[in-house]
């Protein structure tokens, strides 16, 4: 029997049916509900409690501390499964066989030239540009070298798409930060894996040899995956929502980017990183933070503790803080802004203020200190993060395509003045 809940206006009551996902979410469905009303909408500013579609990719409890990738948990996910293997799941539903990844990875490497007109584009930025914001033009640009709109009926076509902008995007992250770095551009080596071919894409030396590192690629294969996708965020939705208007992948990508740019979003891992850095340069004395973090009238908050959605722990965090501790035991590095970030950790672990509240680290925390120990430019970390939400971004913008969901158009209450008339300029 369909579960009912019913909303009364000026004594009229309306009803409408309530929706229940698979991991027995509810959620009112009010499709209908100024057809019903004649004109009355909800106002729900950052759409905190509004559900904008219906989803089979990301599955997140907060309160529990949950966070699946097609129902598949994110822990056994990152300690069996390698990025490539993460990606296919999210944007094809299942994970791959052995014939399905070695195809796919095959055909990734072999779009993964760039354009060599595209150099032109990254020459024109200077090196003081932040990084996202050349990533997202790079990102826009690949339009024109791929003028033809995705035939998203077609599934030869949507898949050529897909593995064309996976191919792509590592590089043009990688000349990102090369060119910052003042770096030859380098376009890696198909015989590597699609990790260790990103790290030797921005880390090579045209006078040296390359060499892996197992310990550094695995943690980088971890941070991809834990950030391949995390439901109905800010940069997911602005894709959805952008993708909804049928503009193309790689146009509602770029979109995705800028909205993952901002402090209060991607932005996070860098602003952690910023402010480790302030507390050093301040004398380093972790103690008088912990106290200025306590101190209700201070307007001082610890970056990359707890998180606005996950109010037990981030699963995510638990994962990467175990790599980052053998990043840095295995490059043996002495970094006094990494030891002041060990320090707070601890006594956030410890202290009762901090667990009472559930402030714990989270997964920005953890990857600032590993894109630190790894010598990534502190701006070049959302561009780490951008690199792994790619697929989730993929996998949402096909799955709204393919279930043909309207374009996106929120409401408003208007609260402006009411009707006045025009007074001449001479009269004003």
């Amino acid at each position: 029997m369909t579960k009912i809940a019913t909303l009364e206006i000026d004594g009229n009551k309306y009803e409408f049916p309530i929706i229940k996902g698979t991991e027995d979410e509810l959620g009112i469905d009010i499709k209908t509900l100024r057809a019903d009303t004649g004109g009355v909408t909800t106002i729900d500013p950052g759409y905190k409690n509004t559900g904008s579609c219906e989803s089979a990719i990301t599955f997140l409890d907060g309160e529990k501390g949950i966070l699946r990738y097609r129902g598949y948990s994110i822990e056994e996910l990152a300690e069996k499964a390698d990025f490539l293997e993460v990606c296919y799941l999210l944007i094809f539903g299942e994970l791959p066989t052995s014939e399905q990844l070695e195809k796919f990875d095959k055909d990734i490497k072999e779009e993964s030239q760039v354009d060599e007109d595209m150099k032109k584009i990254l020459d024109g930025f200077p090196k003081s540009a932040h990084p996202m914001g050349v990533l997202s033009s790079l990102t826009s640009a690949l339009i024109a070298f791929n003028p033809g709109s995705v035939d998203v009926d077609s599934e030869e076509a949507m898949y050529d798409a897909i593995v064309k902008i996976l191919a792509k995007f590592p590089v043009l992250a990688a000349w990102t930060m090369r060119k910052k770095k003042s770096l030859p551009l380098d376009y890696g080596d198909n015989s590597l894996g699609y990790v260790e071919n990103l790290h030797k894409m921005m880390f090579s030396k045209p006078n040296q040899s390359y060499e892996a590192n197992k310990i550094v690629n695995d943690a980088l294969d971890k941070l991809l995956i834990l950030h391949a996708d995390h439901e109905q965020n800010c940069s997911t939705s602005t894709v959805r929502i952008v993708g909804s208007s049928h503009a193309g992948l790689f146009a509602s990508l770029s979109a995705g980017i800028s909205a993952l740019w901002g402090p209060l979003h991607g932005g996070a891992n860098q602003a952690v990183i910023e402010m480790l850095e302030a507390i050093r340069e301040d004398g380093g004395d972790t103690a008088k933070y912990i106290a200025k973090a306590k101190d209700k009238n201070d307007p001082f908050r610890l970056m990359g503790f707890g998180h606005r959605v996950y109010k037990n722990f981030d699963p995510r965090a638990k994962i990467i803080k175990k790599s980052a501790e053998e990043v840095l035991s295995d490059l043996g590095i002495e970094d006094p802004v990494l030891d002041i970030a060990k320090g707070l950790a601890e006594v956030a672990l410890k202290d009762d203020y901090f667990v009472q509240r559930k402030l714990y680290p989270n997964v920005d925390f953890y990857s600032g200190i590993i894109y630190r120990a790894l010598g990534i430019p502190t701006d070049m970390f959302t561009v780490m993060f951008a690199l792994g939400r790619l697929p989730g971004w993929i996998a949402q913008w096909r799955e709204m395509r393919l279930r043909k969901e309207p374009i996106g158009r929120p409401r408003q209450i208007y609260i402006g003045e009411n009707h006045r008339k025009f007074t001449a300029i001479t009269n004003r």
